[in-house]
């Protein structure tokens, strides 16, 4: 049930992250008046054009007046920027919010411009390997973690009605303290990336001339280093915000890879046993069901013989069904037990009505 008020929603910043969630406040509000401010304005025709936007601002400031929500959804740096521009020009009784994974330094600017009492900070746990608003879809705020972090002046009204449009946008939302989200996404997000950057960065360093690495990588490799493909501006952005608690766990992960190399230098190999037993333990009570800053993939494997025919044959199985495949590829490497061939959906419900029509067919389905 909808317990907010916000009729007029402004944008500061509109790209991927922004577009999705006016997207999801359109089709949640149909009413809502929609304003949105680039300073490239040409990227947001598309967006006039099929009935997201209301309106164009003119400039930063030109619609401050009328809005109910501002969200600011630019780069980090830009999102600061924009927030001291606004800040003598802004009703009191105008909610501020913007998007960004780090938390403190946008709080601490908040306060410093008096803003504490009308700001909430919020980040919305997704994203897309592509940016922009042309890849924006509400779909990917469903079942995402939207994380809110009031302070200790954020009027508490402000942060039960956005919490309530964060649900009526079909995300979960969840509330942390500012500094604590900080360290918390620094140990989840921040440093794998790092650690994603750099696992890459050694096999590139230690590969012969021939690329064997490179030619044999597939697996557990490319499953714990997908994310080094990550925007490299952003995570720049994120490193400078974010600095301190990225820095104290890198540290503390590295203290822990120097006592495995000291655990495998001693021969100690029953505590990598329990190592492995206890990580696996606890990796394994984690929830699959939101998605991260990657867009989870949905995938599965099958095993086929080496016959001309074959791949074609699984595609028209499944289109026959009206199942769309995102792609198809040979498994050269099948170190984790996979099957011959890996099969890519757009949606969860595309890879579960595929595996019936596979398994009729005799097709072993591996996920």
């Amino acid at each position: 049930m909808k317990t907010y008020d916000f009729k007029s929603y402004l944008f500061l910043g509109f790209g991927l992250i922004g577009g999705s969630i006016a997207k999801g406040i359109r089709s949640a509000q149909p009413d809502a008046r929609i304003i949105a401010y680039t300073r490239h304005k040409d990227k947001l025709e598309p967006a006039i054009a099929d009935g997201t936007l209301n309106k164009i601002a003119d400039s930063l400031t030109s619609d401050l007046a009328d809005a109910d929500v501002i969200l600011l959804c630019a780069p980090t740096g830009t999102n600061l920027e924009n927030l001291r521009t606004i800040a003598p020009l802004v009703s009191k009784n105008t909610l501020i919010t913007d998007v960004g994974s780090v938390k403190h330094d946008i709080q601490e600017c908040a306060d410093a411009l008096g803003l504490s009492a009308q700001f909430l900070g919020g980040h919305p746990m997704t994203g897309r390997e592509t940016t922009g608003y042309v890849s924006a879809d509400a779909m990917i705020l469903e079942n995402a973690y939207y994380i809110l972090t009031p302070s200790k002046e954020t009027r508490p009204e402000y942060t039960e009605q956005f919490t309530a449009l964060v649900g009526d946008l079909r995300a979960l939302p969840l509330l942390s303290d500012p500094i604590y989200h900080d360290y918390a996404t620094a140990a989840i997000s921040h440093v794998p990336h790092l650690i994603a950057a750099a696992l890459v960065d050694l096999v590139k360093t230690e590969d012969n001339d021939d690329q064997f690495m490179k030619t044999i990588a597939a697996g557990g490799f490319k499953d714990i280093t997908r994310i080094a493909s990550s925007d490299p501006s952003m995570w720049e952005n994120i490193c400078r915000s974010n600095t301190e608690n990225i820095s104290l766990l890198l540290g503390r992960y590295i203290e822990k890879l120097s006592t495995i190399q000291n655990t495998l230098n001693d021969a100690a190999f029953p505590q990598i046993n329990d190592l492995f037993r206890e990580s696996g333990a606890y990796r394994n009570s984690m929830s699959d069901r939101r998605t991260s800053g990657i867009a989870k993939e949905y995938r599965l494997f099958v095993d086929i013989p080496d016959e001309a025919g074959e791949i074609a044959m699984v595609a028209t199985l499944l289109a026959t069904k009206s199942i769309n495949i995102k792609n198809i590829g040979i498994v050269h490497n099948r170190e984790q037990a996979e099957g011959a061939l890996c099969i890519l959906f757009d949606t969860e419900d595309d890879m579960n009505a595929a595996i019936p029509v596979l398994k009729k067919h005799d097709y072993r389905v591996i996920l």
